[in-house]
């Protein structure tokens, strides 16, 4: 049950008529119903009558008079209030919240109401480059994506993962290039997927190494030419005078100063690629490949071509990586519907090319195919100079192959947020192509930063591998589960340390807002207190501890409740908590923010604890209140272990 749905729902006729049946006006009055902030005042507030009387010309609360005159609130509320100049006050009835608790209970799905618009949906995440091994920045696209599908599932929807893989790139030439030039045979012979990983790269760092020569006068000369503007510009500053005029150079001061910044941390990643060489042992090898770069594109072509030699060392090492991945994926418990990497739809990308040109989308420009756009500066090209194909001519073929094979309402693109000019470019070729109804969008996240402020990375600069950061994460879930729990049998430790040091690490990211960097800490995703996912698990594993003491099996009351008691407020808030986790996913799917059921849990959690310190099972003053508190502790334990289980994440009986 939906509690705020139900509310949305007595009022929308009425707040319809109030905005001559504007349904996105009407959509925007009924979003301020929400929680009510304080509990003194009831469950939810509503405070449209604000703007709608503004709007009307009459004082708000005599607009909120007649609109609760007018809704039929009585059998989902017990009291309304209007408060100060217009604020509505909703508290629910206790009847109808009893009624809910029921049916939550006797639900497997906790009474989650199905969708009533089903919609398909295919969301492409995780995505890694198959040559190089997964490293932290993977984790983002991987546990965001694989939430949101389970979440799409959960409530009614049929969403199926892809794992759209860079099996085709120029990684893949930077791996032949090295495997012809600098591998070590006996080293491949018994670790294939770390000598592999060795030569990316080392190809790689001797690829930087030659560009950031190349660019660094260049990159000098903008940084210095950019550090004069904004001295000039300070310099007018202080001459300058009227309000207007003042705002504007302070605007200019901005953005030059932001350039500057950007500018200065181009040159400290161009002058750290070539420290990393120069001085060192690669010194001399990178004076032996000075056009490693281009030698790499050459062997990116020849694959593409079906080179013999090439197409034959890709099907061998494909394999060889992508079990590589694998051994992530199962770590993490992660499964995809489909991995059609780019390799899969490289014979359609000259059809792709050969539509858009006909239909006059694409043009050639200095020899290469472009798609020219009124709203950017810069055209997406489709098809290089030299023959070659692009991302987006692959996510070009992505989209015309899931809307004609998949029938898809809505492709979400869970990737980097570095990215967003690519997908701004994409979609609006895809909706130019013909694609203008489905949902295309980019599902951004930001970066795991270390505490240093930095990405996340290693002490030599590489950047974290997965795997580490899991066997990391896993270590110390173990040692904390020591801690607690003495002579733990070996088997159970392993067990906790795997469900309680993967889970942390998923929720430590799940519970970010996605926009946002976040800085990893193993110290914060492992407490037992806070938005944590131990907090969580310890929670449920607390709930089966109290039911294995009252020695009540819960499961005989799921399907005959015997009624519910709110002998304290306490109960009651519990109760009201336990009604919002419908209300929780569907905030989540407004905008693809999984942070908001983590929230959720959360608040769960809190109040949940607050019941437990509070409310006895032990010494109840009967048995129907006893039934009472062990249906509430067992809808809340449920409630976790679903809310978690649409994360991804497990739960322990016992921790």
């Amino acid at each position: 049950m939906n509690a705020l749905h139900e509310l949305k729902e007595q009022f929308r006729p009425i707040i319809s008529d109030l905005v001559n049946s504007d349904a996105a006006a009407t959509d925007a009055m009924l979003a301020m119903i929400r929680p009510a902030s304080d509990a003194k005042h009831g469950d939810f507030q509503a405070n449209f009558a604000m703007p709608l009387g503004k709007k009307a010309g009459q004082p708000p609360r005599e607009v909120a008079e007649a609109i609760v005159a007018k809704a039929d609130l009585a059998k989902i509320c017990q009291n309304v209030d209007i408060a100060g100049p217009g604020f509505i006050n909703l508290k629910l009835d206790n009847d109808w919240i009893k009624q809910g608790l029921k049916q939550a209970l006797a639900d497997e799905k906790l009474a989650v109401t199905p969708v009533a618009s089903p919609r398909n949906y295919i969301v492409d995440y995780s995505s890694p480059n198959v040559a190089k091994p997964m490293h932290v920045g993977h984790i983002r696209s991987t546990v965001i994506g694989d939430a949101l599908t389970r979440i799409l599932n959960f409530v009614g929807h049929q969403a199926k993962s892809d794992n759209h893989l860079g099996d085709w790139g120029t990684q893949f030439g930077m791996i032949l290039y090295g495997y012809k030039h600098f591998r070590d045979q006996a080293t491949f012979e018994v670790d294939t997927i770390g000598e592999l990983s060795r030569l990316y790269r080392l190809v790689r760092k001797l690829i930087d190494y030659h560009g950031s020569k190349a660019k660094l006068p260049e990159l000098k000369s903008a940084l210095a030419e950019l550090e004069t503007q904004l001295v000039d510009l300070k310099q007018q500053q202080s001459t300058t005078e009227g309000k207007a005029a003042v705002k504007k150079i302070k605007k200019e001061i901005s953005q030059v100063g932001k350039r500057v910044a950007d500018a200065k941390e181009k040159l400290e990643k161009a002058t750290t690629s070539i420290s990393l060489v120069e001085g060192g042992e690669l010194a001399a090898v990178a004076n032996e490949h000075p056009e490693i770069g281009t030698a790499v594109l050459l062997e990116t072509s020849k694959l593409h071509a079906g080179d013999t030699e090439n197409k034959d060392l890709w099907t061998e090492f494909l394999p060889i990586c992508k079990q590589d991945m694998q051994t992530i994926y199962d770590r993490l418990s992660v499964e995809f519907d489909m991995e059609l990497g780019e390799s899969y739809y490289n014979d359609m990308l000259g059809e792709i090319v050969d539509e858009l040109e006909a239909k006059g989308y694409a043009r050639e420009s200095d020899g290469a195919m472009c798609v020219f756009l009124d709203d950017f500066e810069t055209p997406m090209i489709v098809r290089k100079k030299d023959g070659a194909f692009l991302y987006s001519t692959t996510d070009l073929a992505t989209i015309k192959y899931r809307m004609k094979n998949f029938d898809a309402d809505a492709c979400l693109y869970v990737v980097d947020h570095r990215q967003h000019e690519h997908f701004e470019k994409l979609f609006a070729v895809a909706k130019l192509w013909g694609y203008d109804e489905a949902e295309l969008k980019h599902v951004s996240f930001g970066t795991v930063m270390g505490k240093d402020g930095k990405p996340f990375q290693t002490r030599s600069g590489d950047t974290v591998g997965l795997a580490g950061l899991l066997d990391e994460a896993e270590k110390r879930a173990g040692e904390i589960a020591k801690e607690l729990n003495e002579g733990i049998p070996a088997d159970q430790l392993a067990e906790n340390a795997r469900v309680v040091g993967i889970g942390s690490l998923k929720y430590a990211d799940l519970s970010q807002n996605r926009s946002s960097d976040y800085t990893f800490d193993y110290e914060k995703m492992l407490a037992l207190k806070g938005n944590t996912a131990a907090y969580l698990q310890y929670g449920y594993a607390r709930v089966q501890g109290i039911l294995r003491k009252v020695e009540i099996d819960p499961q005989p009351l799921r399907s005959q409740p015997v009624g519910f008691e709110f002998a304290t407020h306490v109960e009651r808030a519990l109760a009201v908590q336990l009604l919002r986790f419908e209300e929780a996913l569907s905030d989540v799917l407004i905008d693809y923010k999984p942070n908001l059921l983590c929230n959720y849990l959360f608040d769960l959690g809190q109040t949940f604890f607050k019941f437990y310190d509070q409310c006895s099972l032990k010494d109840t003053e009967s048995e129907t209140l006893l039934s009472s508190r062990v249906q509430l502790c067992d809808l809340t334990a449920r409630t976790i272990k679903t809310g978690l289980s649409l994360l991804n994440i497990g739960v322990l009986d016992k921790m």
